[in-house]
């Protein structure tokens, strides 16, 4: 199982700070640097967000990575044409298709493939003519997995926020949730991915989904660092996955 390390909240601290001072040679910390420090401690991609608002990840961030690291980029996008045009001049190795809106903290909830079949289909067509290996972030639900298919995505990312907020025996409930849709999925060849809220903590309780090829996980890594430093807390997750027997 491969671990794909988002730093998108390396540039949220330095935002904090310097929003209004973009070129100042003082702006730190680096997501650069925190891309090396990632591939360091054995990360297999590295994901970025660039988000309509600009609150964290700049686009100058992501060519930046882009150019300056040598591992995967995963670029996380909404479907808008303006993140359209920017992947077709970054031409990350994947995109990954997120829903957005500027109210939410983070991204809450998968994207609903069903009802945007249509628009999501056409985005997927564009980046993949352009070599770009798209993958759908979307809600371990059967009907949002056959749209996926439907639109001819390589992967999906099952969104694991339902099951990072569980708690007692709503924990068992959605792991149920993500195994039953991990097996769909990979019995219509999609390839498994899954994200959002993953931690060193409940890492383990996804060992029971099988199928999963790619982790996607960021802010506990980014929260982690503070204490240990980045390439420490990478090496720290990616000893923890290894367990997993798929």
């Amino acid at each position: 199982m491969l671990l794909g390390v988002n730093i998108d909240h390396v540039a949220t601290l330095r935002q904090a700070r310097y929003a209004l001072l973009p070129d100042s040679p003082n702006a730190e910390p680096s997501p650069l640097q925190a891309a090396l420090d990632a591939q360091a401690g054995g990360a297999d991609s590295i994901t970025i967000h660039v988000r309509g608002d600009r609150r964290h990840m700049q686009e100058r961030d992501a060519f930046e990575v882009r150019s300056g690291s040598s591992l995967p980029l995963n670029f996380e996008m909404g479907v808008t044409e303006e993140m359209i045009a920017m992947a077709l001049r970054l031409k990350p190795e994947f995109a990954c298709l997120v829903p957005e809106t500027r109210e939410e903290v983070t991204t809450e909830g998968g994207l609903d493939v069903l009802s945007r079949l249509e628009e999501v289909n056409a985005c997927t067509k564009r980046l993949q003519d352009a070599g770009i290996k798209v993958s759908l972030f979307i809600d371990p639900d059967l009907p949002q997995i056959e749209a996926a298919a439907e639109c001819g995505a390589e992967m999906i990312e099952l969104h694991t926020g339902c099951f990072a907020n569980a708690e007692n025996e709503d924990v068992a409930v959605e792991v149920d949730r993500l195994v039953e849709a991990a097996r769909v999925a990979a019995g219509m060849d999609l390839q498994v991915n899954a994200g959002h809220g993953i931690n060193y903590r409940n890492l383990s309780q996804l060992f029971m989904v099988p199928h999963l090829s790619e982790l996607n996980i960021g802010h506990t890594i980014v929260s982690r660092a503070v204490q240990v430093g980045m390439t420490a807390a990478v090496r720290e997750m990616k000893e923890a996955m290894a367990a997993y027997q798929g």
